[in-house]
């Protein structure tokens, strides 16, 4: 089954990609956005591009938590793919330390950390799937 990892943010997301036969997850990219009609949009054809079957949403406790339900909520309806959500407490930092011990410089860091998180918020999901 292939799933699409999203790390929620109130101006860009990160997605991540994976499956449940590999169970590996890995970054995919980062979408900057303005309008969540539009941002839903190119979900949807990422959606279709990947042949997604489930998509799971990183949640933290906290303000953002309502936020990223009712997002996750108009994915499911709007798209017709299960949306799942994940624990991404700490993924941000785990995400930073995962590119630091890759050498990657730290402007490309910056760039795409959101998708590492996303990444860490897929896996953390694969690894507990039996």
């Amino acid at each position: 089954m292939q799933i699409l990892g999203i790390d929620y943010g109130r101006k860009k997301i990160g997605l991540a990609f994976g499956n449940t036969e590999a169970r590996l997850a890995e970054p995919l990219r980062i979408l900057r956005y303005e309008d969540i009609k539009i941002l839903s949009q190119k979900i949807g054809e990422i959606v279709k591009e990947y042949n997604i079957e489930k998509i799971v949403v990183g949640i933290s406790e906290g303000e953002m938590a309502k936020e990223t339900k009712e997002f996750g909520k108009k994915l499911e309806e709007n798209l017709k793919v299960p949306v799942i959500f994940q624990d991404e407490t700490l993924t941000t930092q785990d995400a930073q330390k995962f590119a630091i011990e890759a050498g990657i410089n730290r402007k490309k860091r910056k760039l795409l950390e959101d998708a590492y998180s996303a990444a860490i918020i897929l896996q953390t999901y694969l690894d507990y799937q039996k």
